[in-house]
């Protein structure tokens, strides 16, 4: 593996992250667009929020590559914010007349946080256990 360069697992989990809150943001765009200025909830406002700022610093993570303290601080922020963001979907879309595209923007929430609570678990044991020394 080159130096600088993300592990498989974080790659392909990154880019499962990457493309589940891309698929959020555009949903919540969408629903954004089509209220034409009338009442927008704020739990809707706080998801749309934390897809954009997760598609943003996930195209940086790709680019810059990993350090193990720093992307497992990176991760442990963004899989508490999008924890946040399953429970405010859940509270709001859980009911069956809601309509397709809100329950794929619950579903796809829920996936974002998934793969980012392995990636505290990948970068913990990565990072630190990983990389363990013998004081020989």
């Amino acid at each position: 593996m080159a130096r600088g360069s993300l592990p498989p697992f974080f790659l392909i989990s990154n880019l499962l992250v990457w493309a589940s809150a891309v698929i959020v943001m555009g949903i919540l765009s969408y629903f954004i667009s089509v209220t034409d200025g009338h009442y927008i909830s704020n739990h809707i406002i706080y998801e749309e929020v934390i897809s954009v700022l997760t598609v943003a610093f996930f195209l940086i993570s790709f680019i810059l590559g990993t350090h193990p303290s720093y992307v497992l601080l990176f991760n442990v922020l963004f899989s508490y914010l999008w924890l946040v963001a399953v429970v405010f979907t859940a509270e709001d879309w859980s009911y069956e007349s809601v309509g397709a595209l809100a329950h794929t923007v619950e579903a796809f929430s829920f996936i974002a946080f998934f793969f980012l609570f392995f990636n505290i678990i990948y970068d913990w044991n990565f990072g630190y256990r990983g990389r363990t020394t013998s004081a020989v």
